[in-house]
């Protein structure tokens, strides 16, 4: 089950509708920089195995998707984007303690958060695309997030103890949502758009998209 604290309400992809081609490169860079995340993770740790063995897989899959969102801007006549920080990334890595295990911990569960939202957010993508290659692209691309964001948090427990990375991982939601909900909407992947607490998100297409969103549950 993926882990959010808010969801998306459907002025996000309002926004991707209205400037998609802005959309497909912030998608390919943030699928570049969780490649970058990836490698940087294998090098960081060279000496956990397990955590080597996933990233590499990862970093496989991300590349391959990287590939992929290139070839849908290359056919309109798109060119990748120029590199900007995310604010929002930076904003969840600021949360980053010192200490190297809950360093460890905490890098892994911004990662599990990124891929919890972006599966979120792909998925809406796919429901709302036309019947077709890119519908079913963004439709396995919102299966492959939702499985590496249990892959971060299964290593978190992994190296740390399940209930701290528990108590951490809400921490870190919230921030999260804080972060979103900070940020204008935009077309991009991780722009803001949340549905404001107290309300019910009463988009069909993006509430049937989110149905399996756990909030604070378990993974």
């Amino acid at each position: 089950m993926l882990r959010l604290s808010a969801d998306t309400g459907p002025a996000w992809f309002a926004a991707v509708e209205r400037d998609f081609g802005t959309f497909l490169q912030d998608h390919a860079a943030c699928e570049r920089k969780a490649l970058a995340t990836a490698m940087a993770l294998v090098a960081h740790y060279p000496d956990r195995a397990l955590l080597v063995d996933a990233m590499i897989v990862l970093a496989t899959e991300e590349l391959d998707h990287f590939v992929r969102v290139r070839e849908l801007l290359t056919a309109r006549g798109i060119p990748l984007a120029v590199d900007k920080k995310s604010l929002y990334a930076a904003g969840l890595r600021r949360q980053l303690r010192e200490l190297s295990g809950a360093r460890l911990t905490d890098r892994l569960l911004v990662a599990a958060i990124i891929e919890a939202r972006s599966c979120e957010r792909l998925g809406i993508v796919a429901r709302n695309l036309p019947d077709g290659p890119e519908r079913d692209f963004y439709r396995e691309l919102a299966v492959c997030e939702a499985r590496h964001h249990a892959d971060f948090v299964r290593l978190a427990k992994t190296y740390a103890d399940p209930d701290d990375v528990d108590a951490r991982l809400d921490e870190l939601l919230g921030v999260e949502a804080a972060l979103l909900t900070a940020q204008p909407v935009s077309a991009h992947v991780h722009g803001g758009g949340l549905v404001p607490q107290g309300e019910e998100n009463s988009d069909s297409s993006v509430a049937s998209t989110t149905a399996g969103t756990e909030r604070h549950g378990g993974d």
